[in-house]
């Protein structure tokens, strides 16, 4: 256990040689208690999804303040995901987890007590602060408590703890909408109101503070405790520790390495290197959410009445389905993404993607409604959600992670997740609209074709990373 941001102690003679998956499962469990975290971002991202239908009749609610409802907290999470690299490389990344826990419980308690439109933005408010501070932070501690050999495993777990949350969500749709309407979201809501806290005390109790966050911060002896425990040989340990110290003393944090010459260094002056890997970094973030994958999250009830189904019930349990299926496929993507490796997943996920959403497009172009149409409407979208969560939802935020160099690591996170929530943002807020536009079909024709683009992106642009240590990317991307 851990209490200082370090771990306990583990001498290299205790661990024996030739057991290399013992000590990988140290960052696996360390991985998993980080990523629980995004478990309640998806939680409450999605659960908008059913509990829309309830509030719009509970509180009178009209589509503009539902659209506003459903998407403004990726606007919300701007804040902490801009702050979050300060908050990591000052705070630690520990702590800014135990932070994050706390935003995401007072979050849930204040939706399921509020009694109006204004309460209820502010609750998606206080909500998508911890979301933020979450999903940048879980990215970056996966990707730095990782050995090169599970890497990709572990960062993916960041989606697939995000697509438990969103099934989760789901399910709770489902559970809870026979109860009167005035109570009906609420609960569902309540329910995600302890269980943020406990897993805080977790991540204080049980979880070590990151290797290179401990090396920034000149505590090489606690650094090389977790890396002991993480790595797949002491030797590698060793190995991985002198990298980090190497890398440390290049960015040169106890002189000049202050956020605002990070960002001038990120932003305003980028070596050639460095600019490739922004553009991929925010490249991959913006494609993926503008492939339309929170309008699939958040109106999948919506989009499965306007392919004929009438039924609440039957709706919210093809939702259910629906996040089944995105769960599925993430494990598939986690237990790939070290074999096949990244850019494979991403070229089949983002072709799969397009495929699917020109589905969709063609299915709700059918005047006549049926059992077949709805049939297609609910296999198209699983195939899209199996398409984008076997490469592009979980190999977005580990390929982005991975490739920033240690010192602005933290803060190119979090302007990746920037671009990311602003896009997320934008489809999420604006989709019934634009479905009033151009059609509900025409909107899925648009996102197919920002997938079919994201596929010329990533093949253009994105080298292989499997298997590379994190200190070695800079070298990947000079060539």
């Amino acid at each position: 256990m851990a209490h200082d941001g370090a771990a306990v102690p583990l001498l290299e003679s205790s661990v024996k040689p030739g057991k290399p998956k013992q000590r990988n499962m140290y960052a696996f469990l360390y991985a998993t208690l980080a990523s629980m975290t995004t478990i309640f971002m998806g939680y409450n991202l999605a659960l908008m999804s059913g509990a829309q239908l309830f509030i719009r009749e509970d509180l009178g609610l009209s589509d503009a303040q539902i659209e506003v409802l459903a998407g403004s907290i990726n606007v919300f999470m701007l804040a902490s995901i801009l702050a979050a690299g300060w908050a990591a490389d000052h705070l630690g990344r520990r702590s800014t987890l135990v932070l994050a826990n706390a935003f995401l419980t007072a979050g849930a308690l204040a939706m399921s007590l509020g009694g109006s439109y204004a309460a209820l933005v502010a609750a998606r408010f206080v909500t998508g602060v911890g979301s933020g501070f979450s999903v940048v932070v879980t990215s970056v501690y996966n990707a730095e408590i990782s050995p090169a050999s599970m890497r990709g495993f572990l960062s993916s777990f960041l989606d697939m703890f995000i697509s438990i949350g969103l099934l989760l969500s789901y399910v709770s749709n489902y559970a809870f909408s026979g109860m009167p309407v005035h109570l009906s979201w609420r609960v569902m809501y309540a329910a995600g109101v302890l269980p943020p806290l406990f897993l805080a005390a977790g991540v204080v109790l049980a979880m070590p503070e990151s290797p290179r966050w401990l090396a920034m911060r000149g505590r090489e002896a606690d650094a090389r405790a977790v890396l002991v425990r993480t790595s797949d040989t002491p030797a590698e340990a060793d190995l991985r520790l002198e990298e980090i110290k190497q890398a440390v003393k290049e960015t040169k944090l106890g002189d000049n390495g202050d956020d605002a010459s990070v960002w001038k260094e990120l932003l305003v002056h980028p070596s050639a290197s460095v600019r490739r890997v922004l553009v991929c970094v925010v490249g991959v973030h913006f494609f993926q959410q503008a492939s339309g994958i929170d309008a699939i999250v958040l109106y999948s009830p919506l989009i499965f009445k306007q392919a004929g189904m009438s039924s609440t019930a039957a709706v919210l349990g093809a939702t259910v389905a629906v996040g089944v299926v995105k769960a599925s496929f993430v494990l598939v993507a986690t237990l790939l993404s070290d074999r096949l490796g990244r850019r494979p997943l991403l070229l089949a996920s983002t072709a799969g993607a397009a495929a699917a959403m020109a589905s969709l497009g063609a299915t709700l172009c059918v005047g006549t409604k049926s059992t077949a149409t709805m049939a297609a409407c609910v296999s198209s979208v699983m195939a899209f959600m199996a398409a984008f969560s076997v490469g592009f939802g979980p190999v977005a935020g580990t390929y982005s992670a991975e490739i920033m160099p240690l010192r602005l690591r933290a803060q190119g996170t979090s302007l990746g997740n920037a671009v990311n929530r602003v896009t997320c943002g934008v489809v999420s807020m604006t989709f019934i609209s634009l479905a009033d536009w151009i059609t509900m079909p025409g909107c899925f024709f648009l996102y197919a074709g920002v997938a079919a683009i994201a596929f010329v992106f990533v093949y253009r642009r994105f080298p292989e990373t499997k298997g590379r240590s994190l200190e070695d990317m800079d070298v990947l991307f000079a060539k």
